[in-house]
């Protein structure tokens, strides 16, 4: 460890790492360089925004039995929303990167590996990369997930490389099973490669987080406590969760705020619009599994063939965000997935996670046609992505692909009548008969009545000649057979609905 004077304060700035180059001083916020034998005033780095990480400067973990501390952090922001690349210091002195996305986690080392050098590695350059594609990466097919530009936002403790204001990040982010790469093209068009994998806290057995009361404390807020600002284009209050989300949708105009700043600020001006009831409000709170949560966003979809639906993004401090949805088919609860299939191309019948197979159901374009509440990531009313559904048994796999990223989630069945019992009144809905799915694909309708149409005519196709010889001792006969065939199918379809 290395013990340096800032040349602001005069404080202490540690240097635990041979390999970083600056660190932030933790009194004044100065950025200090470590050059040679002496350090340069970088001038003042911006604060990072308390968010609800429980990650923190000082916390500890294991990974493949190697202990690492957490010693530097930078916040990176893009388009769509924010996330933390939190900088790892191994007991053995070599280094790594935690990332910290609205509670997906990734461990990434820069590639050494296996006497290839990164210069040989076949990559395509940043401007052609697609997220959904499959690249070959050191032999293998890997599907970009992300690729986004990222402005530094902030930073704590010390770093391997020196950033400021003004710092720009090219990053490409792709995924195979629980692999992870990420191509970084900030200082070069060739880009550095690391590599790595999606990773748990519990994983990583990690020590010294923050608690619950630590993380509200850092956002000013008391425990579970919904904070509420006035829109700033027609005065409405929106409720939110300070540090949670980046941007707020005004559910009476539909104007865009960005709530990832110490001040609100108009991203885009909405148009008011009367809005039917949520069937769960806004602000709803529940205990699920010993665990609460919050629903902070709501957003209604659309396919291709007109079908909605509606989303509810749920919040809860130690298990991150997570979906209610709502169709005709019923209720599903919908979480981000950390491993992805192996292999996969768009279109294909069938993908495999987790050793089990899972069946092309649907394949869609989804219009977002309102939204209100809090989200993590930027959403606007006409926001499109191309969606594949894929079944095994109850359980669903989403594959959701826009212009910036590609994500998957896993859905399972909910009953309304559980709905019911984790929010109480918050929760207005009842069963919903099954009508179309969430795919816009029709589901099978007035099934019994058909199958009587097709009964009875065949009936009167033998009966045919009976009835041309004999009409009048034979029609009254046929006509009471096709009742009895017909009247049972319609009550039998009317229970269906039910």
């Amino acid at each position: 460890m290395q013990i340096v004077s800032c040349p602001s304060c005069g404080a202490e700035v540690k240097f635990r790492s041979h390999a970083s180059v600056m660190a932030v001083c933790e009194y004044c916020g100065t950025s200090v360089l470590k050059d040679a034998d002496s350090v340069k005033d970088l001038g003042k780095m911006s604060s990072v925004l308390e968010d609800y990480s429980p990650i923190q400067i000082g916390a500890a973990g294991v990974l493949d039995k190697r202990q690492f501390t957490v010693v530097g952090r930078i916040q990176l922001r893009y388009s769509a929303g924010m996330w933390n690349e939190w900088y790892l210091l191994f007991d053995d002195g070599a280094t790594s990167w935690l990332g910290d996305s609205s509670g997906i986690y990734t461990v990434t080392a820069e590639y050494k590996g296996n006497g290839i050098t990164p210069h040989e590695i076949n990559v395509p350059a940043f401007e052609q990369l697609r997220p959904g594609a499959s690249y070959g990466i050191n032999g293998a097919p890997y599907i970009a997930a992300e690729v986004r530009v990222a402005d530094c936002i902030g930073g704590q403790g010390e770093l391997p490389f020196k950033v400021g204001e003004g710092y720009q990040s090219k990053v490409a982010d792709f995924r195979r099973g629980t692999e992870f790469i990420t191509l970084d093209y900030s200082d070069s068009p060739r880009p550095v490669i690391y590599t790595g994998a999606a990773v748990t806290l519990d994983s990583l057995r990690m020590q010294l987080l923050r608690d619950d009361d630590t993380i509200q404390r850092s956002a000013r807020r008391y425990r579970g406590k919904l904070d509420a600002l006035d829109c700033p284009s027609c005065g409405s209050a929106i409720k939110y969760l300070p540090g949670v989300t980046t941007t707020l949708v005004c559910p009476a105009c539909q104007t865009q705020i960005d709530a990832a700043s110490p001040e609100a600020t108009v991203l885009a001006a909405g148009e008011r619009v009367t809005a039917a009831r949520p069937t769960i409000d806004l602000g709803a709170t529940a205990k699920i599994n010993k665990q609460d949560f919050t629903i902070i966003g709501m957003m209604r979809r659309m396919d291709d063939e007109g079908t909605e639906w509606t989303e509810y993004l749920m919040y809860g401090a130690r298990a991150g965000f997570s979906w209610l949805v709502e169709t005709d088919e019923g209720w599903s609860g919908a979480t981000v997935m950390s491993e992805w299939p192996v292999v996969y191309t768009p279109g294909q019948q069938s993908v495999t996670v987790e050793k089990t197979q899972y069946a092309l159901l649907y394949a869609y374009g989804s219009e977002v046609t309102f939204a209100a509440g809090a989200f993590n990531w930027r959403v606007a009313v006409g926001d499109h992505t191309q969606v594949e559904e894929f079944q095994a048994g109850q359980i669903r796999l989403a594959c959701e692909t826009s212009e910036q990223e590609m994500t998957w989630s896993r859905s399972a069945p909910v009953a309304a009548d559980q709905l019911k019992a984790w929010f109480g009144a918050q929760f207005h809905g009842s069963a919903a008969p099954v009508k179309k799915a969430a795919g816009g694909k029709l589901a099978v309708k007035n099934r019994y009545r058909n199958a009587a149409k097709y009964i009875i005519g065949f009936m009167l196709v033998i009966n045919a000649i009976p009835l041309l010889v004999n009409f009048s001792s034979t029609w009254f006969l046929s006509a009471i057979g096709a009742l009895a065939i017909y009247l049972p199918a319609t009550f039998l379809d009317s229970n269906d609905k039910s």
